[in-house]
């Protein structure tokens, strides 16, 4: 889930057999769907520093147990999916799904510039193993956020050589983990930066965020401290954009056959004006666009609400407007939307790796992935490739800097306990999945 996102919010002040203890919430009945494509892909996405606890090594690690913090709280264990992997695989198995999005973690591989853990490869090749070994197709993101203390400390993506760092680190995962993975993608929303600058009530957050990165700075003894999220757009978007050129290029060298791509955030861009839409849409892309054309195998749709805007800049949401727990508008529509965007402006297969609603009231989580699979369905219809369906997220995580206090997950997790309770949402997916019909 995207960490701008939630910045802007910030900124703004089968039950018994899971052990669920669930029913299932009447919605649309699969005779009413049609069939999915052959091999279309269901499942979750979650990332690694969100799930898997105790990253010790990464820069967000750092800045949550600062003062001043951007964090709402500590994420501490998470999930503990680093230990507890192989009971979310079959979790997610067990309730239809037929892949998972998951990441691995620079920082772990790489807890020092240019030394490498084997013991920590060894480790993901186990995860993607038992991943497989569930029926799971793994589609693996090299970077969600997160990275290395070591690397946020020379300046993180801010930094000439940033790109060249990023890539090593990339081909030295294919090499050891390429021929496990279904599919790969480099950054995780590539544009984060783009859309943090987009947020009502950014400039009011600056100060915030300017003196979280000082504290770290100080801490690390180095002015040039640098997290990617809220690193200066001007330098760090094309070193970003050289990064994922440099990274798709040097993966494919080593595993031509592995179907490498990008993610972008990629929120529904509403305006009075088709000019006025085309400007925000150029605000929040920029040169990706081109980069995803040029350097990708396919394209992630990560969709979540709608932005709109007049000539006064961004509009909000109707006081009658459904608002999700994150702070923004209940808009599934967004999706389909987007797909039609990516399809349009970039060409590529479309896959969408993110999608997801956090909400208490779990009846409104199925109506929300209802009216995006509508949307998904209205696509395919008109031709367009839509190759998979993947919410966000499986659990309950960590969400960046609202904490544990935004519920996305299909399946509910005792902060004390860690216990997995699946909800009925996870039924109700998990049922469409296993129907494979959309």
């Amino acid at each position: 889930m995207s960490e701008g996102l939630r910045l802007g919010r910030r900124a703004l002040i089968v039950a018994a057999a899971l052990g669920a203890g669930a029913s299932p919430v009447a919605a649309r009945p699969l005779a009413r769907r049609k069939p999915a494509p052959p091999g279309f892909l269901w499942g979750t996405a979650i990332s690694a520093y969100q799930s898997e606890g105790n990253n010790t090594n990464a820069d967000a690690w750092l800045m949550e147990n600062l003062q001043p913090s951007m964090f709402k709280e500590r994420s501490g264990d998470a999930c503990d999916s680093y230990h507890r992997y192989a009971e979310d695989f079959a979790l997610a198995a067990k309730l239809g799904f037929n892949s998972y999005r998951l990441g691995v973690e620079w920082a772990r591989i790489e807890p020092s510039e240019g030394h490498f853990s084997n013991a920590e490869l060894d480790h993901y090749a186990r995860m993607l193993e038992a991943c497989r070994a569930h029926g799971l197709r793994p589609i693996v993101t090299l970077n969600h956020f997160t990275t290395p203390l070591w690397f946020a400390q020379r300046g993180g993506f801010e930094v000439a050589d940033a790109p060249q760092l990023f890539a090593r680190y990339c081909r030295k995962v294919a090499e050891r983990l390429g021929g496990l993975m279904h599919m790969t993608t480099t950054f995780n929303e590539a544009n984060i930066r783009l859309l943090v600058d987009m947020m009502p009530g950014i400039a009011a957050f600056a100060p915030v965020v300017k003196a979280a990165i000082a504290a770290a700075a100080r801490a690390t003894g180095s002015p040039k401290f640098s997290r990617l999220a809220y690193a200066d757009p001007a330098v760090a978007t094309p070193i970003l954009q050289a990064a994922h050129r440099q990274a798709y290029a040097a993966i494919k060298e080593v595993r031509p056959a592995l179907p490498v791509g990008i993610t972008l955030t990629t929120q529904d861009v509403q305006a009075d004006t088709p000019e006025r839409a085309a400007y925000y849409r150029d605000k929040l892309y920029g040169d990706w666009v081109q980069v995803a054309r040029e350097a990708a195998d396919f394209f992630g749709v990560q969709t979540y609400t709608r932005f709109v805007f007049d000539a006064n800049g961004m509009v909000a949401p109707a006081k009658d407007a459904e608002m999700t727990m994150a702070g923004y508008e209940f808009y599934p529509q967004a999706l389909a939307n987007t797909i039609r965007w990516a399809h349009r402006e970039i060409g590529k297969p479309i896959y969408v790796t993110e999608s997801g609603i956090a909400a208490k009231d779990d009846a409104r989580r199925i109506a929300f992935i209802d009216q995006a699979l509508d949307g998904v369905r209205a696509c395919l219809d008109e031709g367009i490739p839509v190759h998979s369906y993947l919410y966000w997220s499986l659990l309950d995580n960590f969400e960046w800097t609202s904490g544990y206090g935004v519920p996305f997950g299909l399946v509910a997790v005792d902060r004390e306990t860690l216990k997995r309770t699946p909800r009925p949402s996870a039924l109700h997916l998990g049922a469409i999945a296993r129907a494979n019909r959309i």
